[in-house]
């Protein structure tokens, strides 16, 4: 690594990927249970052997078209070698256990630390279940928490594969995102261990930690351009969270000017503004044309002297000319997906045809199914670089969500 270049950077949605964090599926997902599935986040259990499949295949194509693929499992097993970082992590993790008992406490926490780096990550990851505690000592002291029908003392993290949300590049700083659900939170907490101490990403200082109290997802930040952020307000990012991260680049990152607030209705169906809006070239975003009527937008820049700073906020009208004004362009082309079709585009939204990832100006990868999406971005001019997703979208993401963009070159 060339320490004169930035590790992290991204200026742009849209410019050619250079490094991208995923998260190959593991046994996180063979822990899903039906009764369980609403407080993990899922609508189904998913076939991990062909889910791992389709993941391959998806992080090959990222490869051929140049980009470096750095795995978040293998980064956490790679720091958790530091005895002094595994005591950490489990020192965290065992304090918020919920359980009463310190002396279940004292059993899991000597498991864990028994444990070699990659059976650790494993466990981190796959969750730990009250069967696999030995309770031959503390069983007589802590009947309940045995007999407690809940199955897990560490929950497992099937959501992990959505790697965009949890962490979000700006510049050249990281944004370790506060997630909203319970079910999501350990995500951050472990993506902050491996910025804070894996070298791949020679860390420094972040927009935001995973321990603040206002939700702020990368499913809903989109860097627009080096000027302008867009940032939606959905169910899983508060206003509060997008203001804090607004007062941060306004008053550390000189570049950044704008932040668009994109406020979407705040349904299961749209979880994150990339949901139902990505960016796929300079000039051009596909969207779901079931929200263009209900969005509203909103332009945050910073205050003048006059009023002592701070930020200055003013709805814009609409979406459309919002974007054209901020990345200074007579136009921008709102590709709306499902072919203008709306049952069309509602049956191809729920499998995520607005969720495209751009791995360079006007080339996207997208999911296969959404036959009639991918046939009106093409239209439109975009190379689309279709992959299997029949197993990964019963997560309810597409290619966007299961990536982190960590580097990007300059357009």
């Amino acid at each position: 690594m060339d320490a004169k270049k930035p590790a992290l950077q991204i200026r742009s949605e849209v410019g050619p990927l250079k490094t991208i964090l995923l998260h190959r599926p593991g046994g996180e997902l063979e822990r899903l249970l039906p009764k369980y599935l609403d407080e993990m986040l899922f609508e189904d259990i998913p076939y991990l052997a062909q889910m791992q499949k389709e993941h391959d295949d998806f992080a090959d194509v990222l490869r051929k078209n140049g980009a470096e693929v750095l795995y978040f499992e293998e980064l956490l097993t790679d720091i958790l070698a530091r005895q002094e970082i595994k005591k950490e992590i489990i020192g965290e993790i065992t304090a918020g256990l919920r359980v009463s008992s310190a002396a279940l406490r004292d059993d899991i926490r000597s498991l864990l630390t028994g444990m070699a780096p990659r059976e650790l990550t494993a466990t981190l990851l796959s969750g730990l279940a009250k069967k696999e505690v030995d309770h031959s000592e503390a069983e007589k002291r802590l009947s309940f928490y045995i007999k407690d029908e809940y199955p897990f003392y560490i929950d497992p993290l099937p959501n992990l594969y959505f790697s965009r949300d949890y962490g979000t590049v700006i510049g050249e700083r990281l944004s370790v995102n506060t997630m909203k659900a319970r079910a999501r939170k350990r995500e951050s907490m472990l993506l902050q261990y491996i910025a804070e101490n894996h070298p791949h990403f020679r860390y420094t200082s972040r927009w935001h930690h995973h321990g603040e109290p206002d939700s702020i997802e990368g499913g809903d930040i989109l860097v627009l351009n080096d000027s302008v952020i867009a940032v939606g307000c959905s169910a899983r990012t508060s206003p509060e969270g997008i203001e804090t991260l607004a007062s941060r680049l306004f008053a550390e990152d000189e570049t950044v000017r704008e932040v668009l607030v994109i406020q979407i209705p705040f349904t299961r169906a749209y979880m994150h503004l990339d949901t139902v809006f990505t960016m796929v070239d300079v000039d051009k975003f596909t969207i779901f044309p079931g929200i263009v009527d209900t969005v509203h937008v909103f332009r945050l820049s910073p205050g003048s002297a006059k009023t002592n700073g701070g930020i200055r906020i003013r709805q814009e009208r609409n979406l459309s000319r919002a974007l054209a004004k901020s990345l200074k362009l007579s136009t921008v082309n709102l590709i709306a997906t499902g072919g203008g079709d709306a049952w069309s585009a509602e049956r191809e939204q729920w499998n995520d045809s607005t969720n495209t990832l751009a791995i360079a100006p006007g080339k996207v990868i997208t999911y296969r199914r959404n036959i009639l999406s991918n046939e009106i971005l093409r239209k439109n001019g975009v190379e689309v670089i279709e992959i299997a997703g029949s197993e990964l979208v019963r997560g309810r993401g597409g290619p966007r969500c299961m990536s982190m963009p960590l580097k990007r070159e300059l357009i």
